[in-house]
């Protein structure tokens, strides 16, 4: 009985306290009503004055510097972050992003704290955001990484462009670095769009990397012709072709000896914009001093042995 007695005085103190709890002004909301009540009413004196400031002046005060505060500050920190990549020799693209990225989440932090100077919990914002992010990440989890990768690329810069590259499975000459795909125009005025992640996740052949290349041309021979001979018409052939840089000797050398020809590797470094043109000459002066000097060039050969049937050990 005495605990039957206790549970209802807590029970009746506890709905006490609940009403105080809802006759009491909860938050700005309540603030305001209970402000505009009195105002309506025309019972305001200069303690009403002082709640009215409390509860509705100063915070809308507060939100008004706070955002003026932060609309500073992003801008801050979009010219920081803007500057310390271009410093860093960031892709000019990739720098903007990063500062747009940094204004505006400086942005969202403001909001946050405006709405918490109103008594808005912020809690359940944070929770909805990441939710969003969440399910925004999986359903664009492609896009995702093709913009991770173009990241990567404009940081590391494994070409430039009007690189000649090869990547992604095509070659071409690079016309954008974007970032979510790169552009290409193919020798034959192609264009090709590919995304970054199949360029990234790849091997990538930097064609014009460097500012010199090496020309090889391969040739084969005829057995029947003089090895030395050979080597000194092919020397001088590339010696003497146009276009090849004079600080680095041509290099002649026999790879192998094929099936139907004796195979030789002549070897010239040339300017990287004049590779091909460099290649072609070397291919058409190679032809003609083989030609002058009466070397031959074979075609594929076969030797093909017959034997007759009625002779002893033939098979049946």
């Amino acid at each position: 009985m005495f605990a039957l007695i206790q549970a209802q005085g807590a029970v009746e103190e506890a709905a006490q306290d609940v009403a105080q709890n809802e006759a009491a002004p909860t938050g700005f909301a309540d603030m305001a009503q209970s402000g505009w009540s009195r105002l309506t009413d025309g019972d305001i004196t200069a303690d009403d004055m002082l709640f009215l400031w409390n509860a509705v002046g100063w915070p809308i005060v507060k939100a008004i510097l706070l955002l003026l505060i932060v609309l500073f500050l992003s801008r801050w920190a979009r010219r920081i972050v803007v500057g310390a990549s271009r410093k860093a020799k960031i892709d000019e693209t990739l720098a903007r992003f990063f500062g747009n990225l940094a204004r505006w989440g400086m942005l969202l932090l403001g909001l946050l704290a405006v709405l918490n100077t109103f008594g808005v919990q912020t809690t359940s914002f944070a929770a909805v955001i990441a939710a969003a992010g969440f399910a925004i990440g999986m359903a664009l989890s492609g896009t995702l990484g093709n913009f991770a990768a173009g990241i990567m690329l404009l940081i590391f810069r494994p070409f430039r462009v009007g690189d000649v590259i090869t990547a992604g499975g095509v070659s071409g000459k690079v016309e954008t670095i974007d970032l979510f795909t790169t552009v290409f125009n193919t020798p034959d005025n192609r264009r090709l769009i590919v995304p970054n992640s199949a360029i990234w996740d790849g091997n990538i052949e930097n064609a014009t990397y460097h500012e010199r290349r090496r020309v090889d041309v391969s040739v084969g021979t005829a057995y029947e012709a003089d090895i030395d001979k050979t080597r000194e018409v092919l020397m001088k052939a590339a010696s003497q072709v146009q276009g090849r840089l004079q600080d680095e000797e041509p290099v002649v050398y026999l790879s192998e000896l094929g099936g139907s020809s004796i195979d030789w590797a002549v070897r010239v470094w040339a300017p990287t914009s004049d590779y091909w043109a460099v290649r072609e000459r070397l291919t058409h002066d190679i032809k003609v001093a083989l030609d002058e000097a009466g070397i031959g060039i074979p075609y594929p050969q076969m030797d093909v042995h017959l034997r007759r049937v009625d002779q002893p050990g033939a098979p049946a």
